[in-house]
């Protein structure tokens, strides 16, 4: 009984400390020590101790209080304080805040600002000055992180208070209160992101702040100072609103059962993944006519096809498609770096709507000389293939045409330049320079990458379906340029010779980077699966390294 009552207290304290409804396998991860906590194991382990206790309910598969704060409070009724902090780092205790900012909202419209400066005791990080503007001169005579939240909470009072990302800024809010009074804030917290995200699902390519000030047209667009960012905020809850109260939200306790985990409806699916094998191998969604909607890999394709049916909730593209499955397919290969090699293949071939995000050939790009700039085109050039577009975009927009030859050369000249506009207080121009230098950076990083992806020349063997054969997969000239079983006995050499012979081939011809397949072939090198051996292009090493290649069956 102490034990149920143990654990229902330090349940109820993870709701109230992530101010929501708490996934079930969060919570049976937490209370139970466990490493995974599948969601009917979780929902098992939890039941008695939120049946047996008033304080908690059921909310889908999550776990909430059962009479969450702001219950009865009509939206339109509610006093609510938009809040942004500027910090001097990521982690509170290690950072401090630098800046709070705060926009009043009552009967739905703005009803008062509040804005400090404050002086965290600490210096402010390189990157949090860059981007903010702040300055350590800028905050000597601040008041102190306890006296500035305590005017905040003065002037936030009994109000909802409402954050972008709020657990980022509840955290660092909730200490100076902790260390000011004792406890941490009780008032009700509605996180725009978690709202965003529920109520304009597939509308937009992010949810950022900036993001979703741009595609609502906020009058204040955020930039990175606390005041304006909580203007900008406050609009977008207002839209945020109105889109719940479209969907039948009426009190602010309704904002929050809007932005938590639902029970799943696939369930009753589960019996589509009954019969898959323990092999490797791909699996391919099967939708009304036949369509394939995505195309998968895995190691064990029983235990990936049926995490589908009982883990966390994925990512809106392959919910859909699991939502519109009808059949699963499944094709049994020899080694996961031969399903990896389908998979990528398949994905290629036929387009799966549920496989959007994989990067694709066509939209890679290369950096080029374009008159007097530089740009980030789709013929290609000895700079690339690039698979970001943006980062290469920006990249482009730092070099010059004639530090194309090395555009790593260019970045001592630029971060001058960025000093230069930091200490003229020109910070948006620093902001952008500053983008534009770390993707640079990245792109210098990936070139370095793609020079040795095509110096790459290889033999990698792994066991095949059929018992007793071993596959050979040679690499050479920037990508996979045969594929050869290996029998047992003598045939084995005839196979090697075919493939070394295709390997020399395209040494000679020098052709295009196959970016997506030495990409993936590099990640099995840089973490090998037991079952790999890895040789040089050599006929006998190659046949010495099949030798240790434990036999499929």
């Amino acid at each position: 009984m102490q034990l149920r009552l143990d654990a229902a207290d330090r349940l109820v304290e993870l709701v109230e400390e992530r101010r929501g409804p708490v996934a079930a396998e969060d919570a049976a991860r937490q209370l139970f020590a466990l490493r995974q906590a599948p969601v009917a194991l979780a929902r098992s382990l939890l039941s008695e101790v939120v049946e047996a206790d008033a304080r908690l309910a059921w909310n889908g598969d999550t776990v909430g209080l059962a009479q969450p704060p702001g219950a009865g409070l009509l939206l339109e009724d509610a006093t609510y304080v938009v809040v942004d902090l500027e910090t001097t780092g990521l982690r509170p205790g290690q950072s401090g805040i630098c800046e709070i900012g705060a926009v009043r909202i009552q009967a739905l419209e703005p009803a008062g600002e509040f804005e400090t400066l404050v002086n965290p005791g600490m210096r402010i990080a390189p990157g949090a000055s860059a981007i903010t503007g702040l300055r350590d001169e800028q905050l000597r005579g601040a008041p102190r992180p306890q006296e500035a939240v305590r005017r905040f909470l003065d002037f936030a009072g009994d109000a909802v208070l409402v954050a972008h990302n709020a657990r980022f800024d509840l955290a660092f809010l909730d200490r100076e209160t902790e260390l000011l009074t004792g406890s941490r804030i009780a008032a009700p917290v509605v996180d725009t992101v978690l709202l965003a995200r529920k109520l304009l699902a597939g509308r937009v390519a992010g949810f950022s702040l900036g993001q979703l000030s741009w595609f609502l047209g906020t009058t204040e667009r955020p930039c990175h100072r606390a005041l304006p960012d909580a203007r900008a905020t406050a609009e977008l809850l207002l839209a945020l609103i109105g889109l719940a109260q479209e969907r039948g939200a009426r009190t602010v306790a309704d904002l929050g059962a809007l932005a938590a985990t639902r029970n799943r409806r696939l369930l009753d699916k589960r019996h589509l993944a009954f019969g898959a094998p323990t092999s490797p191998g791909v699996y391919l969604f099967r939708g009304r006519g036949d369509q394939v909607l995505y195309v998968g890999r895995a190691r064990d394709l029983r235990a990936r096809l049926r995490s589908y049916f009982r883990s966390d909730r994925q990512r809106p593209a392959v919910e859909a498609a699991l939502g519109a499955t009808e059949r699963i397919e499944w094709r049994v290969l020899g080694s996961e770096l031969e399903a990896a090699l389908a998979e990528l293949r398949l994905i290629r071939e036929l387009r799966p709507p549920g496989n959007a995000r994989v990067s694709r050939p066509e939209r890679h790009v290369w950096l080029r000389a374009r008159g007097d700039s530089v740009v980030a085109s789709t013929q290609p050039s000895p700079l690339g293939p690039l698979r970001s577009r943006r980062q290469a975009q920006l990249a482009a927009r730092a070099l010059k045409p004639d530090e194309l030859v090395s555009p790593s050369a260019a970045l001592p000249r630029l971060r001058r330049r960025l000093r230069e506009l930091s200490d003229a207080r020109r910070f948006e121009d620093a902001a952008r320079l500053r983008d534009r230098i770390g993707a640079l950076e990245r792109v210098c990083r990936e070139l370095e990458r793609l020079e040795r992806l095509r110096r790459m020349e290889c033999c990698l063997l792994v066991p095949a379906a059929e018992e007793s054969y071993v596959t050979a997969v040679f690499v050479a000239g920037g990508g996979v340029v045969a594929e050869r079983t290996l029998p047992p006995g003598g045939g084995a050499a005839l196979e090697v010779e075919a493939g070394l012979a295709a390997a020399r081939r395209a040494a000679t011809a020098g052709g295009e980077l196959q970016l997506d397949e030495v990409l993936l072939i590099d990640s099995f090198l840089r973490r090998p699966p037991p079952e790999l051996r890895v040789a040089p292009l050599a006929r006998t090493a190659i046949l010495h390294a099949a030798e240790a290649v434990p036999r499929g069956g």
